[in-house]
């Protein structure tokens, strides 16, 4: 089986040993997106609305790079450093996808790189 690096600059660069995303047949899996700029590769927000939107943009950019889009999304995992902010994260996230939604977990961590409030990754269908 052949993999592929995603590289792009529609997304931040990846600030350890990973890729933004592995393309394999049929599938694309975008790593863990927080809300770095991806023209300063500097964190954005100051709270969950903003980083949730800037994250959101980090994945779409990465897709867009491929010719793909929020569509094709087939599931999503959200971290949160607190699920008090469960809500206004859903409502920022369910503007940004087409119906039927993707597939998601959403789960509480204790910490998240660079201090984010949010990081989403997502697994993405290739047809």
């Amino acid at each position: 089986m052949k993999k592929t690096a995603v590289s792009t600059d529609r997304g931040p660069k990846a600030i350890g040993p990973y890729s933004q995303a592995i393309k394999v047949p049929g599938l694309m899996f975008v790593s863990g997106q927080t809300p770095l700029d991806p023209k300063t590769g500097q964190m954005v927000g100051e709270n969950v609305r903003e980083q949730t939107i800037r994250v959101l943009d980090n994945i779409q950019g990465i897709l867009e790079s491929q010719g793909l889009g929020m569509a094709d999304i087939v599931k999503t995992t959200v971290f949160l450093k607190h699920m008090n902010d469960f809500a206004t994260m859903n409502e920022i996230y369910a503007d940004r996808f087409p119906s039927p939604a993707p597939a998601r977990s959403t789960i509480q961590v204790a910490r998240l790189p660079k201090d984010a409030l949010v990081e989403i990754e997502a697994i993405v269908v290739l047809d």
